[in-house]
């Protein structure tokens, strides 16, 4: 394939490439990812997604003039993505605007004591001064060390685990012993903080995998140094600005995007995927990539007598992340004073987070808030603001009755959120919209309403997580946060770079050699 000065890969004017066919079923982050990088290695690309938009959980909700992101709202280690648009030949910071946020957050604790969380190391120290003196004196080391675990895992993070011999690399057992597997994150953090608002100031973050601090391997500490280290970014226009760009140059490379078609059922020929049928007919191809949800996509499109490890009751058996109660608040005025995010603890958090992994709806929820407008006026109309409200919650395991429980729930968030922005917030709606976990799973297709897919214990990661090169159906590649390495932007855009260069090498495609999977180290200064 030739290069020219705007494309790594000038492809044919008809868009054929070499024959090779590669079907993506969803276009979230991870499959528009697949799409582009197999495009540019030079298959014929058809992605399907069910719904009228691009995105996913990382997709768009429009209303009345305002606009919200789905899900994820804080973008996080932007070089993994800039890999994949260069191995396009795009450069993502002309594709996207994105606007590195400093303080990256707030953490507002229920007495009031706060902390503006920031990437300047002098100004953290003082921040956690004002929760506990001697803790704050300790985390420039916290963070060194968690550099050091980021820079032994990142080879372990790039590459697939595709059998119990991949556990036993020397890569994996150079990094074993910093991975304390005998102890949690809230346990790790004992090493360095005495204060539990500290601890939970810098373990919080497992709820970006939808787990408990106390129940999340230690191993995620890291994800406090993926903050620190690297930035917290916003997309201008939001998180579901990338998944509109990567869709826009997906389509100009070729890949045929058909939206509001669900695939039905993958077309299977002796343990083989062969392509997928949906309402408008069978789409035939050499390879598959999975980006719907893991659980919910082989229950419902892949008989269970095709799937010998991954069967219907293997996969109910598992541990799913917790669910998320959420409310798209479209309100009249805006909000200088209150941070971009703010995550406004409950007052008994250890409470709060048991009740979640029994299931429950917190009694006092923690709330995350989103004022984007204080960073970006393309949300909403003149004098208006997009407020994204979240409380994790138990999943649908739980037995919550959530059409009983949701009209109190709101409540308690709209309390949450009046205390935030320092005034009643409800006379200001002009528009919302509530998700329950109830809502989640019928309207998103997410199993059991967990929103993070599976959860992240030690018996569901590496190896024991479905693998890449999806191991019960040959020519099928799962990509997305229910395979590895696991949930969360990041993590999904590589999960989308192994499971393409696996494809790619089982396909024989010519431009295999452009396809990266080396994480990038620190961000330049």
């Amino acid at each position: 394939m030739m290069m020219d000065g705007r494309s790594r890969f000038r492809l044919p004017a008809d868009g054929s490439g070499p024959g090779k066919r590669v079907l993506v079923v969803g276009a979230g982050p991870g499959g528009l990812a697949a799409a582009m990088l197999l495009r540019a290695a030079g298959a014929e690309v058809t992605v399907l997604e069910k719904e009228a938009t691009v995105g996913g959980r990382t997709g768009a909700l429009k209303r009345d003039g305002f606009t919200f992101d789905i899900g994820p709202t804080f973008f996080l280690y932007p070089e993994v993505l800039r890999e994949i648009f260069a191995a396009c030949g795009r450069d993502l910071d002309e594709e996207v605007d994105l606007v590195r946020l400093d303080p990256m957050y707030r953490l507002q604790f229920d007495d009031g004591r706060r902390i503006d969380a920031t990437a300047d190391p002098e100004r953290l120290v003082q921040q956690v001064a004002r929760i506990d003196a001697r803790d704050a004196a300790r985390v420039p080391a916290f963070l060194a060390e968690n550099r050091s675990k980021f820079e032994a895992f990142r080879s372990i993070l790039q590459r697939p685990f595709l059998s119990s011999a991949d556990l036993m690399r020397g890569d994996m057992l150079r990094a074993l012993p910093r991975l304390r597997p005998w102890s949690s994150v809230d346990r790790d953090l004992h090493r360095w903080f005495d204060n539990p608002d500290v601890r939970v100031a810098f373990s919080f973050q497992s709820k970006y995998l939808g787990m408990s601090p106390f129940k999340c391997p230690s191993l995620y500490t890291i994800i406090a140094h993926i903050e620190y280290g690297f930035g917290v970014y916003h997309p201008r226009g939001g998180c579901n600005a990338v998944t509109a760009a990567m869709a826009r140059i997906a389509a100009e490379m070729g890949v045929q995007v058909r939206l509001t078609e669900p695939v039905e059922r993958l077309v299977l020929d002796k343990g083989r995927a062969k392509g997928a049928v949906t309402a408008h007919g069978r789409y035939d191809a050499d390879a598959v990539v999975m980006n719907a949800d893991f659980a919910h996509a082989m229950t419902t499109l892949v008989p269970d007598a095709a799937r010998r490890r991954w069967t219907d009751r293997k996969i109910a058996s598992k541990r799913y992340s917790c669910s998320t109660f959420m409310l798209y608040l479209g309100v009249e005025g805006t909000f200088p004073d209150v941070s971009h995010h703010t995550i406004a603890f409950s007052q008994d958090y250890a409470r709060n987070v048991a009740e979640i992994d029994a299931g429950q709806a917190p009694v006092d929820p923690t709330v995350y808030l989103q004022n984007a407008g204080v960073t970006d006026d393309t949300l909403a109309p003149a004098g208006h603001s997009a407020l994204y409200v979240l409380a994790p919650v138990g999943n649908l395991t739980g037995g919550v009755d959530w059409t009983a429980e949701a009209p109190a729930y709101r409540e308690k968030l709209l309390d949450k959120v009046s205390r935030i922005i320092g005034q009643d917030v409800r006379p200001m709606i002009r528009t919302e919209v509530m998700y329950t976990p109830d809502d989640w799973q019928s309207k998103m297709a997410v199993y059991e309403g967990a929103t993070f897919n599976l959860a992240h214990n030690l018996g569901q990661m590496l190896t024991l997580r479905p693998r890449n090169r999806f191991e019960d159906i040959a020519g099928v590649y799962l990509t997305g946060g229910g395979t590895h390495p696991g949930s969360g932007l990041p993590t999904i855009f590589e999960s989308a770079r192994i499971a393409s260069r696996l494809c790619a090498e089982d396909l024989g495609l010519p431009g295999l050699g452009h396809l990266t999977t080396t994480l990038p180290k620190e961000a330049a200064e």
